[in-house]
């Protein structure tokens, strides 16, 4: 039976569970293929934001996964439509992977779009109360047909000597789903985001800082720190 993804605004637990599965998903696929990653980021010499791109579509292709013949869009490096399978149901999913490369000074946050989010952002800015909306929907309706939206964050966290990158860690991390707003985010005062990166000044778009400190106390299999080979990983639940 393939549910409504609307039901799970009444079923939160079941919300946590699928993006928990996912967060599994992409999880195996980015530490089965972190030997190439760092062989890649030590060779390549293109952009660090463009290797760690094409990092993230070459190992989550490699894997492999169900797949809905239903296009997706927006500013995300890996879109897919796909089915998310459970003994007792099936749901319709919109996935979104997004990927950065940082130098490892900078690998306890992430900055992000609200285009990336569904959640509102809720933080203290500036001695001001903020609450800005998230531009992907929750559910995500696609030819009269409702798709639960999963977003998950790839931060590659690499040293830079200056002749050769290495590639030390990478963090995945599941964000929540805007149904989960009261358990994450619920007032600027509790919240898991730092300041962007960004100058209203200068016109730039309103970003922000994932803590993953913070979102890691909050429920702590959402953020995942896979080694560099060959140090071992384990889930941490």
């Amino acid at each position: 039976m393939v549910i409504d993804p609307h039901e799970l605004s009444h079923n939160l637990e079941r919300l946590e569970g699928i993006e928990k599965a996912s967060l599994r998903l992409v999880t195996q696929a980015i530490y089965e293929y972190r030997e190439v990653a760092a062989e890649i980021f030590r060779e390549e010499g293109d952009l660090v934001a463009d290797i760690g791109e094409d990092i993230t579509r070459e190992a989550l292709d490699r894997l492999g996964m169900s797949r809905i013949d239903q296009r997706l869009f927006g500013k995300i490096d890996y879109k897919r439509a796909r089915y998310v399978f459970h003994p007792e149901y099936a749901i319709k999913q919109a996935l979104f992977v997004d990927s950065k490369a940082e130098q490892v000074q900078g690998a306890r946050t992430a900055t992000l779009q609200t285009s990336q989010l569904s959640m509102a952002v809720r933080q203290r800015r500036m001695g001001e109360d903020m609450d800005v909306p998230g531009k992907l929907p929750p559910i995500l309706v696609l030819k009269g047909e409702p798709y639960l939206t999963t977003t998950i964050f790839v931060k590659y966290n690499y040293d830079d000597s200056g002749t050769t990158k290495r590639l030390e860690s990478i963090t995945v991390a599941a964000l929540p789903n805007g149904m989960l707003q009261e358990r994450y985010n619920p007032s600027p005062h509790d919240t898991i985001w730092l300041a962007g990166r960004d100058a209203p000044s200068r016109g730039e778009a309103f970003r922000v800082r994932l803590a993953f400190s913070r979102l890691k106390a909050k429920a702590n299999w959402r953020v995942q720190l896979i080694p560099g080979a060959p140090e071992p990983f384990e889930w941490d639940d």
